[in-house]
């Protein structure tokens, strides 16, 4: 049977698993807590990259069970962004991390994070610095992030509830600006309220195409360093209302299917992210265009996969086509039967839920280039989907070529 796990990967079925366990027996202690976590920052975090030892000491200590809603407990210690209601999530401990790694922490800093969320972030910096101002714009979600930082005794973060656009001039400036959420452009009170030689990491771009940046301060103006592609959920007020461009759900379409595009100058897929050992190969021996994506994992359960959203409203697209060329080699099942390699369509709801999967696999063993094809029924409550290719736990190589997602012929005449 196939599960609904996040990235459906050893990993999560694994940590899944331990907390539902754990619920059943009664016995969610303190040791059973740090197990998932150490655990979570040795797979999720330190063996994809983060390597700042206070950084990862920090992720160690922070009992990020704490911030999500008591419902989705079995998720607190997966590699995924997580629902914490308002159309809000949790971001992934990973991306966290390497926000975190990428601000450059030093114990003077003072810094403003925009987004306070569920107060995730915020705890994180805590131990880094000297002083975190948090601002969230919607006030349930600051409630509750502020009641569980004062619980757990975080004495160097302040929180209020406002637009985060607008910044927090009272106790400007900042050393350092971090941004948990997504505008089309650079805020620029955030500008005017950051130090000379401050830096802002922040995710820039449209609605479910983004870049995250690292940004100086120099004589005034931004320069600015992408980093890699990213989703983040749309920061809103202000920069929601300043918004030029905006998705079309009832057109929903994949970009850069076919990998004809190439690569950005940091190495990543454009129009995808979350890439993990991923080769890029131009050739022209292969069903369409000149290039394709090729995986390689030899470690069970480790991530190797590309990730694309799409906006689509389920109450104007009743039915989407999923199809995409793959060929394998030595393809094997991990641990668990949901480690294959696979092309994964999930659908979420305005609250950035889970709602359906569908998978046009699993693969397992050698074949050539095959056509994998299905049409999905949209659910009602749809607002985005996220298309998943890769190896999901599963040892070899796979490559995948045309990917295509979008409305059937049929259903647009």
């Amino acid at each position: 049977m196939r599960t609904k796990s996040f990235f459906a990967i050893t990993y999560y079925a694994l940590m899944t698993l331990l907390v539902l366990a754990s619920n059943a027996l009664g016995y969610q202690n303190e040791r059973y807590w740090n197990k998932l976590r150490a655990e979570m920052v040795e797979v999720a975090v330190k063996k994809a990259g983060v390597k700042d030892p206070r950084v990862l000491k920090s992720v160690a200590e922070t009992r990020r069970h704490e911030f999500v809603p008591r419902k989705m407990l079995d998720r607190a210690y997966l590699d995924a962004g997580v629902p914490i209601g308002f159309k809000q999530t949790i971001s992934s401990p990973f991306i966290v991390a390497y926000m975190t790694e990428t601000l450059d922490p030093q114990p003077t800093d003072r810094v403003l994070e925009i987004g306070t969320g569920s107060g995730y972030q915020a705890a994180i910096l805590s131990p880094l610095v000297k002083e975190v101002y948090s601002i969230e714009i919607v006030k349930p979600l600051g409630l509750r992030a502020a009641k569980v930082l004062k619980k757990l005794k975080y004495k160097n973060i302040t929180t209020k509830i406002g637009d985060g656009y607008l910044g927090w001039e009272e106790h400007a400036p900042f050393d350092k600006i971090i941004v948990t959420c997504s505008p089309e452009d650079i805020p620029k009170p955030l500008v005017d309220q950051l130090k000379e030689g401050g830096m802002i990491v922040v995710p820039i771009g449209e609605r479910h195409q983004q870049t995250l940046y690292q940004m100086i301060k120099k004589d005034g103006k931004m320069v600015q360093k992408s980093l890699r592609p990213t989703l983040f959920v749309a920061m809103t007020g202000t920069a929601e209302d300043n918004r030029k461009i905006k998705p079309d759900p009832a057109n929903p379409v994949l970009l850069n299917g076919s990998f004809e595009d190439g690569l950005d100058e940091n190495g990543f897929v454009k129009a995808w992210y979350y890439q993990r050992q991923l080769t890029k190969v131009d050739t022209g021996n292969i069903p369409e265009g000149q290039s394709y994506v090729q995986f390689d994992n030899r470690v069970p359960g480790q991530h190797a996969h590309l990730m694309q959203a799409i906006a689509v409203d389920g109450k104007q697209v009743p039915v989407v086509s999923l199809s995409a060329m793959v060929a394998t080699v030595n393809v094997i099942q991990g641990l668990y039967p949901q480690d294959m390699a696979d092309v994964v369509l999930t659908f979420y709801n305005e609250n950035q839920k889970d709602v359906s999967t569908t998978y046009l696999g699993p693969l397992t063993g050698t074949s050539d280039w095959q056509l994998l094809a299905k049409q999905v029924r949209v659910p009602h409550s749809a607002k985005m989907a996220i298309v998943r290719i890769g190896l999901f736990g599963a040892t070899g190589v796979a490559k995948f070529d045309d990917v295509r997602l979008g409305v059937p012929v049929k259903e647009q005449e």
